[in-house]
């Protein structure tokens, strides 16, 4: 009889990104060791499953992630007649990606003058990290992917030279989550109305005419009862 070797579990010394409902095959096996062996499947100190070998084949163990308590750090033993209690493999962690939800796309301003320069804002609240943004304006990309390791937003710097620059945005995100790339709302930059040059002249000349009327009406006292003492 030959002893075990350490085991070797598939996707060892790694980490293998799942999503819910997926169906998930370790594999566990000893290069060397006598059979019959048995092999048995952990998750952490856990038991999940044992299958017994009797040729030098490996053991196949099929999951599927049905709740965030499925994911975790999984290791297999293998042991046979002479070893002495089993050998273990090098651990598998199993982490579950979340999709992004639909970003968020703001700036603190919608509205700007020509030769301005604004920002854009992108964000998805949900989903697992890293997540990649891409900015774009009708339908042409204006940025090129900005990957975020944390959740903070993705920062689009612009300078507003021509008419083309106030059209229509958008962003894009996306992480390792399969076929599940979601756009943000349109965002539109509107023209600031500048402030007339007439605007200035019509509160001035406000300011006349009510001054004028507050003189007059303080001077009718001083013209009107006089007149009247003359007339007696």
């Amino acid at each position: 009889f030959l002893e075990m070797s350490s085991p070797k579990l598939s996707h060892a010394q790694g980490t293998l990104e799942v999503i819910m409902k997926q169906n998930v095959s370790l594999s566990c096996h000893s290069d060397s060791g006598s059979p019959p062996v048995r092999y048995t499947l952990f998750k952490g100190k856990q038991q999940v499953a044992t299958m017994n070998r009797t040729d030098s084949g490996p053991a196949m163990f099929n999951l599927t992630i049905n709740s965030a308590s499925d994911v975790g750090e999984y290791k297999c033993k293998a042991e046979n007649i002479i070893s002495n209690n089993g050998k273990y493999s090098k651990p598998v962690n199993l982490t579950l990606i979340e999709p992004v939800s639909k970003p968020v796309l703001s700036s603190p301003s919608s509205r700007a003058n020509k030769g301005q320069n604004v920002t854009l804002s992108c964000l998805s609240e949900n989903g697992s990290l890293p997540i990649t943004y891409i900015f774009f304006r009708g339908r042409k990309n204006i940025s090129r992917p900005i990957r975020m390791q944390k959740k903070e937003a993705a920062m689009l710097f612009l300078l507003i030279n021509s008419s083309s620059d106030f059209g229509t945005y958008k962003c894009k995100a996306g992480n390792s989550f399969p076929n599940n790339t979601k756009y943000s709302n349109s965002f539109n930059f509107t023209l600031a109305e500048e402030r007339s040059n007439f605007q200035p002249l019509l509160i001035s000349l406000g300011l006349i005419l009510l001054l004028l009327a507050i003189g007059f009406a303080l001077a009718i006292p001083f013209v009107i009862i006089p007149s009247c003492k003359a007339s007696e």
